[in-house]
């Protein structure tokens, strides 16, 4: 299921960006993009994302910003005192006035960030950025479960257009035995002619046959009870997206038979109807967890 999330924190030294791009996908993958000096965060990021998603493919990235003003500056005095000597000579030599304060901190090398911190200090920033990352994914899991709200809806109407096309379709198989009788029975008459008469005995023998292999009943009976499992797995708890993409297959597969059994045109249609419903359903659960 599609989804998008971001998240903001801060400290007053660094402030970052948590952002979650999900996709479909058939099972859970998870990629990361952490700064330099934040991987250590990638294995929590991780299970916090595995906790909450079962299934797409998911893009979390982290961007971190330092407040150079609330970053602490140090002299570096062996590159000061170098850079002094030299323009101390050079002054003396051109009879030059010595080099200004501001100058000499302007140069590379005097002025450097200092990088230490206290490790408690560091750990606490960590665990804020991962509860930013937590508040990330209830936003992201409350948007999808608006998404899957509508998307129930959908797939509830899909549902009910194919079980209407089972209904349907029970209603022409009664029909199907007589059907076949007055196929064969054309079809006897073009090869024999209409003088020479088919035994009865024979011609039921056949229409037997051909009615046991045209029997329908099987798939409907299926069919329905595929419906009714994919009902009972939209309203459960867990989610269900590989079970339903599963039984999508198995509806695919009878409605298949039923069209490929048909000896009614009215039926062949109602099933054609029915695969182009169960099409559309399979396409929509691949946007289900």
């Amino acid at each position: 299921m599609t989804g998008f999330g971001r998240a903001e924190g801060g400290d007053g030294t660094v402030t970052w960006i948590w952002e979650a791009r999900t996709v479909n996908g058939k099972g859970l993958d998870v990629r990361c993009r952490l700064p330099s000096g934040y991987d250590v965060l990638e294995p929590q990021a991780r299970e916090a994302v595995t906790g909450r998603l079962n299934r797409g493919n998911v893009s979390l990235t982290l961007s971190v910003d330092t407040n150079r003003a609330a970053t602490p500056l140090t002299v570096n005095r062996d590159a000061l005192d170098a850079v002094l000597a030299v323009a101390r000579d050079v002054a003396k030599r051109e009879s030059l006035s010595p080099p200004s304060v501001d100058g000499l901190l302007r140069l590379p090398g005097v002025l450097e960030t200092d990088t230490s911190e206290d490790p408690e200090a560091r750990d606490a920033r960590h665990a804020a950025m991962v509860g930013s990352l937590t508040e990330l994914l209830d936003s992201l899991v409350e948007a999808r479960a608006t998404e899957g709200a509508r998307l129930k809806a959908v797939l509830d109407g899909l549902l009910d257009d194919i079980a209407a096309g089972v209904a349907q379709a029970r209603e022409h198989e009664a029909a199907q035995p007589q059907a076949i009788r007055d196929r064969l029975h054309e079809q006897m008459n073009e090869l024999l002619g209409a003088d020479t008469p088919v035994p009865e005995e024979r011609l039921a023998q056949e229409i037997a046959l051909l009615t046991t292999k045209a029997d329908i009943r099987e798939e409907l009976d299926r069919l329905d009870s595929h419906i009714t499992a994919f009902r009972d797995l939209l309203g459960g708890d867990e989610a269900p997206g590989r079970r339903l993409g599963f039984l999508c297959q198995e509806l695919l597969r009878e409605a298949n038979t039923l069209c490929s059994k048909s000896s009614d045109s009215g039926l062949t249609a109602i099933g054609l109807d029915m695969k182009v419903a169960i099409d559309r359903l399979r396409e929509q659960v691949l946007n289900v967890e």
